[in-house]
C-alpha cells in the first residue's frame, strides 16, 4: 500500500495538453518505420544461471531475516534488526499490516517448497507453530492479513499436506497451520458486522470491533473489501464451516449493487455503513486492484459463473473509459469521460497478468511495454508517474506486481523478450536494492536512496515470481497450472472447487445475460508480441519527440487566429483541418467535423471550469513581508482531504516552528510544550501524513504544515496533489502541503528574521481577493486625499 495516499489535482490545461502529447508520441511511434532487431533467445545455461541467481536473491534476504529480525514481522535492512509493532518507532497507519504474528516468514513459507527446500520448510512450519498466536490487542488491517497471514497459513496447510503425500515427509504434521488459519479467521469476522455486509478495514485481533479507536470506523477501500474471497472460501471449504465463504460472498455482492449502473465502474473509497461513495476515482490502480483480479480468479477457483459476468461487465468498462492506448488513466466512476488524474501509480502493473489470465494478450503486451520503458527511464518504475512518464512520486518499495505480469506474459507467449525483462529487473534489484542485510526499499528512484524496510511480499511475491520465470516445469516438485495464485502469490488448488461448501448454495442471478460471458473483442492467443511492441518501441523515450523545456502552449492559451499558436500545435503533432476543404479529407463526412469541432469547443469549456472549482482547492501560506504587516505574500500550498476546509476568509495564523524530530512520527515531539499554538512544519516520510496531523494536533500545534523530502520539487512545475487520509475525521487542525522549492522560499525568510516567521493558512483565492479589497481601499484613501476642497 502507499505510504501517503495523494490525489491529485493539476490544472487541468495541464491534463489535456500532456495527455495530447503523450497519444501524439504513440501515434509517431506507430507511423515510424524504423526496423528493429528481434528479441534475442536466451540459453538455457543463461536461464538457469538467472534460476539460480534468484534462489541466491531469496536466501540472501530469508537468513537476513531469520538471523536478525525473526520473529519480528518484518525486517528492517538498514537497521539490521526487527521491525515490532508498539516497540519499533510507529510508521503510523502503515503499521496496520504488523500484527506481531512473524509475518515474513508465514507469507514466505510456500516459496520454500516452490524452491525444493523441504527441510527449511519444515523447520520454519515447526518454528510457526510453536511461536506465532494471535491474541494480541492490536488493530491490524484486515485486508493485509487475511491475503499475508490467512493465505500464507493456508498455502502451507496445503502444501504440507501435499509434501507427506509426494515426498515422503512431516508425516508429523496434523492440520496445524489449517487450525490457525481458522482461529485468525475469526478474529477478522467481527470486521463483517456492518449494515451492507462489507468489512470494515481493519480490526482488533482481540477486541474485535469494541477497540475505542475503531467506533468511528467507517470507510474502507474496494479492494481492501473484494480481496477476501478466495483465502476466505478455501478457509470454508478445507475446515467445513461455511460462516467464512459466505461472509465473503456477501461482500462481493453488496459491493457488485454499487457500481455505477451507466458505466458499470466502482470508485475507491466508500462508507461500509451506507454504502455511499466516498471517492468515485476508479482505475485499476491503488484502491481498488484486486477486487478486479479476485473477481475473475473467484470464477477460476471456485467455477461460479457469476463471477465471470461481473469480471467482464467491469473489463469492458475499464477498457471503454480507462484505458487510452498502452496507458491506464482514472476517470470518474459517475462522469467517464472526464479523467480524474493526470498520473498511474506502479499498482496497476498488475493488469497486464490479468489480462493474459483473462485472454485479452494485445493490450496487455501493450501495457507492458509502456512500464518496461518506464522502468527503463527511471531504473525501477516509481510509485507513481504522470501521463509524460515524468516522477510523480518517487518510492519504490520493491513490488512485485511488474515482475508478476512478466511472468504470466512469460508463459502465455513463450517470447523470450519477457526472459530479458525479467533478467533487467533481477539485475536491478541486485544493483540497486541489496544491502549487507536484505533487500532495502529505494526511498527516491531519482537518487537511489535507500528506505529502512523490506516488505514481506519481497519474499513471497518478487523474488518468488522472478525464481518461477527462469524455470523450467521440471524445476518445480509442484505443477503450478493446477493451483491458482491469490493476490498474494500464495497457492491454492483448484480443487478446492469439488471440496464444494454444503450450507452455502450459489443462486443464479438474472442480472446478467449471455453477453456478460462474451468478451467483446477477444485477442488471439497466437498473436506474437514483437508485433505489437514494435510500434510502442520508442514510445517514451528514442526516436519519438519528447516534450521540450521552454514555455508550453496551454489549452486555454490557444487562438486559431495565432499564426505563433497554429505552428507550435502543429509541432506537437495536431493537425487543423478545414472542414470544407475536401482536399485534406482528414474527417469522414461534413457533419462529423462539424461534431469535432463541437466536441474541441465543449473539452475547451469543460476544462475551463474544472481549472476554476480545481484552484478553489488551492491553499496559501502567506508572511508579512515588512514589520508593520501591510504587505503580504502568499507561497502556493495544496490541501488535504482529512482536515477542515478553511472556507470564505477563514484562516489560521500562528508562529513557524519546526517539529523536532523533523519527520513526526514518533509518539511524541521533543518540543511539543513550544508547539502550542504554532504552525508546526512536518517533513514528508517514515510515516502517512495523517499520522503527523495528529501528533500535531496531540501537541496543541494551531495547524500543519508538511513540506517535501524531495529536493527540488516544486508546485510550478509538478502537479500539485491534496493529501488523503485513512477514512477517520478526527483531525480538527488545518493541514497544508509545500513543496521544497515553496517551503525553502519560507524558510529562508525564517533565517533572515531574528523574531519567529508569523503566517496565515488559508485559501489561494481568499489571499488573492484580501490583497485585492486591501489595494481597492488604499487607492480609494488615496483618491480622498488628493481630492481638492468643495468651493464655497
Amino acid at each position: 500500500m502507499l505510504t501517503d495516499s495523494i490525489s491529485s489535482f493539476a490544472p487541468c490545461q495541464r491534463l489535456v495538453l500532456t495527455f495530447v502529447l503523450a497519444m501524439c508520441i504513440l501515434v509517431a511511434c506507430v507511423l515510424s518505420t524504423e526496423t528493429t532487431m528481434p528479441t534475442q533467445n536466451m540459453s538455457n545455461k543463461e536461464r538457469a544461471e538467472l534460476r539460480e541467481e534468484a534462489r541466491e536473491m531469496f536466501y540472501h534476504a530469508y537468513h537476513a531475516y531469520m538471523e536478525n529480525a525473526y520473529p519480528a514481522d518484518e525486517l528492517m535492512p538498514l537497521s539490521c534488526k526487527g521491525r515490532y509493532r508498539g516497540v519499533t518507532p510507529s510508521r503510523g497507519d502503515m503499521d496496520d499490516i504488523l500484527g506481531n504474528f512473524s509475518m515474513t516468514l508465514v507469507d514466505t513459507l510456500d516459496t520454500l517448497v516452490l524452491l525444493g527446500d523441504f527441510t527449511e520448510f519444515e523447520h520454519a512450519v515447526k518454528l510457526v507453530i510453536r511461536d506465532v498466536q494471535f491474541d494480541s490487542d492490536i488493530i491490524v488491517s484486515v485486508f493485509e492479513t487475511n491475503i499475508r497471514m490467512v493465505g500464507g497459513l493456508l498455502s502451507a496447510h496445503i502444501l504440507a499436506e501435499y509434501l507427506q503425500k509426494h515426498a515422503d515427509t512431516m508425516h508429523w504434521y496434523k492440520g496445524e497451520l489449517l487450525e490457525m488459519s481458522r482461529e485468525l479467521g475469526y478474529r477478522l469476522l467481527p470486521a463483517f458486522n456492518t449494515s451492507t455486509g462489507i468489512p470494515h478495514a481493519r480490526v482488533n485481533l482481540r477486541l474485535g470491533m469494541k477497540d475505542p479507536q475503531l467506533k468511528k470506523s467507517r470507510e474502507t477501500c474496494t479492494a481492501c473489501a473484494g480481496t477476501i474471497l478466495l483465502e476466505f472460501a478455501a478457509l470454508s471449504r478445507l475446515t467445513g464451516d461455511p460462516i467464512f465463504e459466505v461472509r465473503a460472498h456477501a461482500a462481493m455482492d453488496a459491493l457488485w449493487k454499487l457500481r455505477h449502473r451507466g458505466s458499470d465502474l466502482m470508485g475507491t473509497v466508500l462508507n461500509v455503513h451506507s454504502g455511499d461513495w466516498v471517492r468515485r476515482d476508479s482505475g485499476v490502480g491503488a484502491g481498488i486492484d484486486s477486487y478486479y483480479e479476485y473477481l475473475f480468479k473467484s470464477y477460476v477457483l471456485l467455477g461460479d459463473d457469476k463471477y465471470l459476468a461481473r469480471f467482464n461487465r467491469h473489463y469492458n468498462a475499464v477498457m471503454k473509459y480507462v484505458s487510452e492506448g498502452p496507458m491506464l488513466l482514472d476517470v470518474l466512476m459517475h462522469r467517464p469521460h472526464a479523467k480524474s488524474k493526470n498520473f498511474m501509480d506502479s499498482l496497476l502493473a498488475f493488469w497486464p497478468g490479468l489480462q493474459v489470465l483473462s485472454g485479452d494478450l494485445k493490450p496487455a503486451v501493450q501495457t507492458h511495454e509502456m512500464l518496461y520503458q518506464v522502468m527503463q527511464m527511471h531504473t525501477f518504475i516509481p510509485e507513481a508517474f504522470t501521463v509524460d512518464f515524468q516522477i510523480h512520486w518517487g518510492q519504490h518499495p520493491l513490488r512485485p506486481e511488474f515482475i508478476e505480469s512478466t511472468y504470466f506474459l512469460y508463459r502465455a507467449t513463450g517470447d523470450h523478450h519477457y526472459l530479458q525483462v525479467g533478467k533487467r529487473a533481477l539485475k536491478t534489484l541486485q544493483q540497486h536494492a541489496k544491502v549487507s542485510c536484505g533487500y532495502a526499499a529505494v526511498n527516491d528512484v531519482r537518487t537511489g536512496k535507500h528506505e529502512d524496510r523490506m516488505d514481506s511480499f519481497v519474499l513471497s511475491e518478487t523474488i518468488k515470481y522472478l525464481f518461477l520465470l527462469f524455470s523450467d516445469p521440471q524445476d518445480l516438485i509442484i505443477n503450478v497450472d493446477e493451483f491458482v495464485f491469490t493476490t498474494e502469490a500464495h497457492l491454492l488448488p483448484l480443487s478446492i472447487a469439488q471440496l464444494g461448501n454444503a450450507t452455502f448454495s450459489f443462486r443464479q442471478s438474472d442480472e446478467h445475460n449471455v453477453l456478460d460471458f462474451m468478451r467483446t473483442c477477444p485477442s488471439s492467443n497466437k498473436l506474437f508480441p514483437e508485433k505489437v511492441r514494435k510500434p510502442l518501441r520508442n514510445f517514451i523515450t528514442g526516436s519519438c519527440p519528447r516534450a521540450t523545456a521552454g514555455k508550453r502552449l496551454s489549452a486555454l492559451d490557444f487562438q486559431a487566429s495565432n499564426a505563433d499558436h497554429l505552428r507550435a500545435v502543429y509541432d506537437m503533432g495536431i493537425t487543423m483541418v478545414s472542414v470544407g476543404d475536401r482536399s485534406q479529407g482528414k474527417a469522414k463526412s461534413h457533419e462529423e467535423g462539424e461534431m469535432g469541432l463541437q466536441f474541441m469547443q465543449e473539452m475547451l469549456e469543460l476544462t475551463k471550469m474544472q481549472s476554476i472549482n480545481q484552484l478553489a482547492q488551492l491553499q496559501a501560506v502567506a508572511y508579512a513581508t515588512d514589520e508593520k504587516a501591510q504587505d503580504w505574500i502568499a507561497l502556493m500550498a495544496g490541501p488535504s482531504h482529512f482536515s477542515p476546509e478553511l472556507i470564505g476568509d477563514q484562516f489560521v495564523q500562528g508562529d513557524v516552528l519546526l517539529a523536532n524530530p523533523l519527520r513526526a512520527c514518533d509518539e511524541s515531539l521533543e518540543n511539543a510544550e513550544e508547539a502550542r499554538g504554532k504552525v508546526l512544519v512536518a517533513e514528508r516520510g517514515d510515516c502517512t501524513f495523517v499520522s503527523k496531523a495528529r501528533l500535531a494536533q496531540k501537541v496543541g500545534a494551531a495547524a500543519l504544515i508538511v513540506c517535501d523530502n524531495v529536493p527540488g520539487s516544486s508546485g510550478e512545475t509538478q502537479p500539485m496533489f491534496a493529501m488523503s487520509g485513512d477514512g477517520k475525521d478526527d483531525v480538527l487542525i488545518p493541514v497544508v502541503f509545500m513543496y521544497s522549492v515553496e517551503f525553502g522560499k519560507l524558510s529562508a525568510v525564517m533565517e533572515r528574521r531574528k523574531l519567529p516567521l508569523r503566517v496565515r493558512v488559508m485559501q489561494m483565492v481568499e489571499f488573492k481577493r484580501w490583497q485585492l479589497a486591501k489595494a481597492q481601499r488604499q487607492n480609494q484613501t488615496a483618491a480622498v486625499t488628493q481630492k481638492p476642497d468643495k468651493e464655497l
